[in-house]
């Protein structure tokens, strides 16, 4: 795997386990074990009933783009490579927001409201950044864009 320049997460005591899952390619998140919201980013709290009672869950990695912006300019070096490329927060089924990249199209091809499910890039042996590419409706079921 080649040097990567690009910025990472910076992991403490309430995200590890995400990204512990990301690594092997398990979209981990916080459930609350008392009103049963499913939350990101990881907190202490349940922002809904203030619970301390948290548990962890694997979401099945679908959802939907909720909203997307197309990047022109690298403002890191480390980016001039992957332009144009598309920022987005992907809805998933589960509830949780995630902010990712879409991948798998072109630019002009992501709409909101887009279907979408996780493609995982591992980027060093410590992280695996999940990533997002659209899923097609066919006549006869889904199919998938692969990348």
């Amino acid at each position: 795997m080649d040097e990567y320049m690009k910025p990472l997460p910076k992991v403490n005591g309430d995200n590890e386990e995400f990204w512990k899952g990301c690594r092997e390619h398990r979209l981990m998140f916080q459930k609350c074990a008392d009103c049963g919201h499913i939350r990101w980013p990881a907190a202490a709290l349940c922002p809904e009933c203030l619970s301390m009672d948290t548990e962890w869950i694997e979401a099945g990695g679908r959802g939907t783009i909720y909203t997307f912006a197309v990047y022109h300019v690298a403002y890191l070096a480390a980016f001039e490579e992957d332009l144009p490329y598309v920022v987005a927060t992907v809805e998933l089924t589960e509830g949780p927001h995630l902010l990712t990249n879409v991948v798998g199209c072109g630019p002009d091809q992501v709409t909101c409201g887009m279907p979408v499910e996780v493609a995982w890039k591992d980027v060093t042996a410590e992280f695996s950044l999940p990533k997002f590419r659209p899923v097609l409706k066919r006549e006869y079921g889904i199919r998938k864009f692969r990348i």
